[in-house]
């Protein structure tokens, strides 16, 4: 039962931080690249890439904490 906890807890961090980044970088894009430039897949995809590579660190960043806390207990 721990496990799925702190699967669920990973998961909701994970998606919330998600949100977060493209919400406060998504202006940028749009300002850098044109409506053109946006619709080409490998500007999209490495957007995309660097979103879920920033949210999957802080992600573990803040799972560490949880556990180093004592907040979480997970093996």
């Amino acid at each position: 039962m721990e496990a799925t906890a702190a699967a669920i807890t990973a998961i909701a961090i994970f998606v919330i931080t998600t949100f977060l980044v493209w919400k406060l970088s998504v202006g940028r894009f749009k300002a850098e690249f044109g409506k053109k430039r946006r619709n080409v897949w490998g500007q999209r995809t490495f957007y995309w890439e660097s979103i879920i590579a920033i949210s999957t660190g802080i992600t573990f960043l803040a799972m560490y904490l949880l556990r180093w806390a004592d907040v979480l207990t997970f093996p």
